[in-house]
């Protein structure tokens, strides 16, 4: 059966609106360089996108339930544009690059969950599940994509000719989803509420054991996921500089994109092992799998080059098996009226997560010393807490 054309849309802006979202990762030795900056710093200015995305999310992503998306979204994919254009002009340091990349955060916050909130508006059934997944894997080829085009335009023309041109794709996203995505008709587009997240609506929220279950899965989930993806290049480079015999046919940002578009047909496959297995348990088994990986793979920075990239690779994959069934599971236990601030406490959670992970994950960095066993417990950090996701899913669950 074909995809839905809105389905196909929102799955294009989603990868458009992503061109700049991994462009400091991307490039981090070099800013690491260039600007002298430390772990902790580092680790800020990864961390701080995130940031922006979880203070915004309780506003922008709760209006959802009483605005139609398209007034959240096209707003905010333009400001995404408008942040890379200004971190190609004015980012010369840790406070500027950060405080741009805050505002980054924000313009991610309009698009992402209130893109899931059109697809949920526009696509119901027994059919949901997959297509949200869809989407959520549109979110690692748009990462993806972007750590590539940030190391092959660094290459060609210099970083901040690099952000000049990748602040072009939620330009092109804003277009897509004016012309593609339906303005919200009907009941849904009256849905009551403040579209806030106040104290009253939270608790309604909270009260979902379900839904809770994986609020909580997934914000261990975006710990792991951000905090690899944020170090992964600057990892691959540390390896590779205790090897400097090693020389790789492609870039190292080209083997990181590689990694990460692995995660598409992970995140796909996972949901659909969710959907066959029992989605709780399975999302376990993932959860137990990836933490493993994660736990070791930074004490083997120290080995093989090969070795060390089929590990990446493997952590990778991993790591992305139950995002699209946590976000699937999510959507189907919400309550239809309050579905857009469930979503605001899920992403609040997860991206607020994922803003301290490239943060304690650099502060060890630093404590260590930049050596091996930095790298191992940093790595550490990230398995070991994704491995918790376990026990809140096993708690936090409605009556059988």
């Amino acid at each position: 059966m074909p995809i839905p054309p809105i389905v196909a849309a929102l799955c294009l802006t989603e990868i458009l609106s992503l061109a700049g979202a991994m462009f400091f990762p991307a490039l981090q030795p070099i800013f690491e360089a260039e600007w002298m900056l430390s772990g902790t710093a580092a680790g800020w200015i990864n961390g701080v996108y995130f940031a922006g995305y979880a203070a915004a999310t309780p506003l922008l992503v709760g209006l959802t339930d009483r605005v139609d998306p398209r007034w959240i979204y096209l707003p905010s994919v333009l400001l995404a544009a408008v942040a890379m254009f200004l971190f190609a002009t004015l980012a010369h340091g840790l406070w500027s690059a950060a405080a741009l990349r805050l505002l980054a955060g924000v313009g991610l916050a309009g698009t992402y969950m209130p893109g899931l909130r059109a697809l949920s508006d526009n696509v119901v059934g027994p059919r949901q599940s997959r297509y949200v997944t869809f989407y959520t894997a549109s979110f690692s080829i748009g990462t993806a994509m972007s750590v590539y085009f940030a190391g092959v335009l660094m290459s060609a023309v210099g970083w901040r000719h690099a952000a000049w041109i990748l602040g072009l794709g939620p330009l092109a996203a804003a277009a897509v989803f004016a012309v593609f995505v339906p303005r919200r008709t009907g009941e849904a587009a009256s849905a009551p509420g403040t579209g806030r997240l106040d104290r009253r609506l939270v608790k309604a929220v909270v009260s979902n054991r379900d839904a809770m279950g994986y609020v909580l899965g997934y914000a261990v989930h975006c710990w792991e996921l951000f905090g690899f993806r944020s170090w992964l290049v600057a990892f691959l480079v540390f390896c590779a500089g205790l090897q400097p015999g090693w020389s790789a046919p492609v870039s190292l940002q080209g083997v990181a994109t590689a990694i990460m578009l692995l995660g598409v047909p992970a995140s796909l496959l996972g949901n659909e092992g969710a959907m066959a297995l029992g989605r709780r348990r399975a999302i376990s088994v993932y959860m137990l799998v990836s933490g493993v990986v994660g736990a070791t793979i930074g004490f083997t920075a120290g080995r093989s080059m090969a070795l060390i990239i089929v590990l990446a690779t493997v952590y990778g994959i991993t790591v992305m098996l139950d995002s699209g069934a946590l976000t699937a599971g999510l959507v189907a236990s919400a309550e239809d009226k309050r579905r857009g601030a469930t979503m605001a406490l899920y992403s609040f959670c997860g991206f607020g997560m994922a803003f301290l992970a490239p943060l304690v994950f650099g502060i060890i960095l630093d404590a260590a010393g930049h050596s091996v066993p930095g790298w191992g417990l940093a790595f550490a950090s990230l398995g070991l807490t994704a491995m918790s996701g376990i026990l809140w899913l096993r708690l936090v669950r409605g009556p059988a």
